[in-house]
């Protein structure tokens, strides 16, 4: 991971493999700061820094849309000032049925890591007066491949731009969906679909075979 990020500063904690990660739980995200860039863990649902309640009161804000995140409250501090990338192996997306929402798994042709565009954020606790950071994924459009599955795709990030992204140089040109080519997908099991599930069973990536149509 180093490499391809270009972490600056000692990064040396391990991560953990995770398969199945839900809103308020840690994320790993890259940040750059005076220069450096660090891999830190960060609450995945931001809280920007003048929220005057408790955590859990706050919004939806694991995801912003690409096309009002410049502008919207929540998320135009952040955009401005503190940009991250979110590092991915793959993402589920979810294709509504007439038995129910079924997932999919997207992951690179390539076999690769994914880059999603995050923005983040630092606020005190009201009542512990803990400092908390936490962040979101930035969401746009989906291409032709994805729209087959569902309507929203993450911001996928190329190497190339990483250093525009997260130094505020770039705005939202970049917040496009990804071109045809770049993901390949499977369904998987509906366990992933609960918040219960275990984030280290494996299995919840597994390709599995869907009945026909009209065989229940």
């Amino acid at each position: 991971m180093s490499g391809s990020y270009r972490l600056t500063l000692d990064t040396r904690r391990n991560t953990q493999t995770r398969y199945n990660t839900c809103p308020t739980t840690p994320v790993d995200v890259v940040v750059e700061r005076d220069g450096a860039r660090d891999l830190q863990s960060m609450r995945w649902g931001l809280i920007p820094y003048w929220w005057k309640k408790k955590a859990k009161e706050t919004p939806a804000t694991f995801n912003a849309r690409a096309e009002t995140v410049a502008e919207k409250p929540m998320f135009r501090s952040s955009f401005k000032t503190k940009r991250c990338l979110i590092p991915a192996s793959g993402h589920y997306e979810w294709q509504d049925t007439p038995t129910g929402k079924q997932p999919y798994y997207f992951t690179p042709c390539s076999g690769s890591a994914l880059t999603f565009a995050g923005l983040w954020d630092e606020w005190r606790d009201i009542e512990t007066k803990e400092l908390t950071k936490s962040c979101t994924m930035i969401i746009t459009e989906p291409n032709d491949f994805v729209r087959e599955v569902h309507d929203r795709m993450p911001v996928i990030l190329e190497e190339k731009n990483f250093e525009a992204w997260l130094s505020g140089e770039a705005g939202t040109e970049l917040l496009k969906p990804a071109a045809n080519d770049v993901l390949q997908r499977w369904p998987v099991l509906r366990r992933v679909n609960s918040s219960r599930a275990d984030d280290s069973d494996a299995t919840l990536i597994e390709r599995i075979e869907l009945p026909a149509a009209g065989v229940s």
